[in-house]
């Protein structure tokens, strides 16, 4: 048997393994943020400034703001296709609403909010030279280059709510601690800190139709991070390698990311330094996972079905996650004299960035065999009673 997890991970500085080239670059992040910096600087401006006399409001209010998806579960892999695959950052705009009804804001506060901001990212675009995409009922697209965009979906939560916020802050401002003086000057400008997010009780997300959902993205955030400390590091990478493995089998569509991590995350085995091992197994529970719907009690009572395809495309996903399951198998019962043959099924399955480097296919030793061999429950023996003397 064979192993070959060194061609996906190698702990330390080896930079030539497929986790680090399907990893953003540090150049591309700094570009992301760059542009998320005077995003949340003009939104928060110009919503303040419109609060009153665009949304009905009876005091001025500033906006706050919000990393998720996967940028927030560090989950995030570049596109293995471009175009028309590209990077993506989402970034969340809360709003501190001063009337709050029964089930939220105001009926009509969401169109006028959607169109607000909308309007305020229009003016940015034309100034920054992005384009703005218009179309998603669900959040506001900015094409800021070819291959990246940042979707600004908008929510809505009680001011009372975020007084409360305000003043946590001002008692942690009396704490002399870098990490205490960081997170205040984060709140200063915008930005809500995990903490601060979950002391938020009261979501919802503005639609372009003008409705308001009930939203919370906080949700799978805390529920993926509670999966990662039980699991390690290693869930994470299996969900990277999920997704790029999809970019490299579909060109648009395909699984979501969020389905994909849920349902990798749901019956994840931990294999001790078998990046491989784990891969394959992952393979093999979605391949069973895609037929139906993918739910989850811990993230919202099991009430959403995270697996949007329809039932042919679930089908055909369901198919090509067996075979993929099939090749990882077939890859480490090849011969000791097949390497090569290991890396081309690999990068048929994940494409060319996955080294092509014979070295990092190693023959499985007896440790190998005992640390991947799963524990079997056995009848505890029979122990007659004695008596001593």
């Amino acid at each position: 048997m064979l192993k070959f997890s060194k061609l996906l991970y190698q702990h330390g500085l080896d930079k030539d393994t497929f986790e680090n080239h399907i990893r953003p670059d540090a150049g591309q992040a700094a570009t992301l943020r760059a542009s998320i910096k005077k995003i949340r600087e003009h939104v928060r401006i110009c919503v303040a400034a419109a609060t009153v006399s665009k949304l009905g409001m009876e005091r001025a209010v500033e906006p706050r703001f919000r990393t998720q998806g996967s940028w927030s579960y560090d989950t995030c892999v570049t596109p293995s296709q471009t175009p028309p695959q590209e990077i993506d950052w989402d970034y969340g705009i809360y709003l501190p609403v001063t009337v709050w009804e029964e089930n939220g804001p105001p009926h009509k506060m969401a169109k006028a909010y959607f169109d607000l901001v909308e309007e305020i990212l229009g003016d940015l675009c034309q100034k920054e030279r992005w384009s703005l995409i218009s179309g998603k009922d669900t959040c506001i697209r900015i094409q800021i280059s070819k291959t990246a965009h940042i979707d600004l979906p908008l929510y809505a939560a009680p001011e009372d709510e975020f007084k409360k916020i305000v003043e946590a802050v001002d008692v942690l401002k009396a704490n002399v601690l870098d990490s205490v003086r960081t997170e205040s000057v984060d709140f200063a400008e915008g930005e809500l800190s995990l903490q601060q997010w979950e002391q938020l009780n009261c979501i919802v997300m503005a639609t372009r139709k003008g409705e308001w959902r009930k939203s919370d993205p906080q949700k799978v955030s805390n529920w993926f991070k509670d999966r990662v400390e039980e699991h390690g590091l290693q869930l994470r990478r299996t969900c990277r390698y999920m997704k790029a493995w999809r970019d490299h089998q579909w060109t648009e569509g395909g699984p979501t990311s969020v389905a994909i991590m849920i349902a990798t995350a749901q019956a994840f085995e931990v294999h001790a330094e078998r990046d491989d091992l784990a891969v394959e197994h992952a393979a093999r529970r979605l391949s069973v996972a895609f037929r139906s719907a993918i739910t989850e009690n811990g993230i919202d009572n099991g009430e959403e079905d995270f697996n949007r395809l329809s039932e042919t495309d679930r089908v055909v996903v369901s198919q090509r996650f067996a075979q993929l399951a099939d090749v990882l198998r077939s890859a480490r019962e090849a011969g000791a004299y097949e390497k090569e043959v290991v890396i081309n099924y690999l990068r048929l399955q994940f494409g060319s960035r996955v080294p092509n480097d014979i070295n990092r296919v190693e023959t499985e030793g007896s440790a190998d065999a005992i640390r991947n061999t799963p524990p079997v429950r056995v009848v505890a023996p029979v122990v007659p009673s004695t008596k001593a003397g």
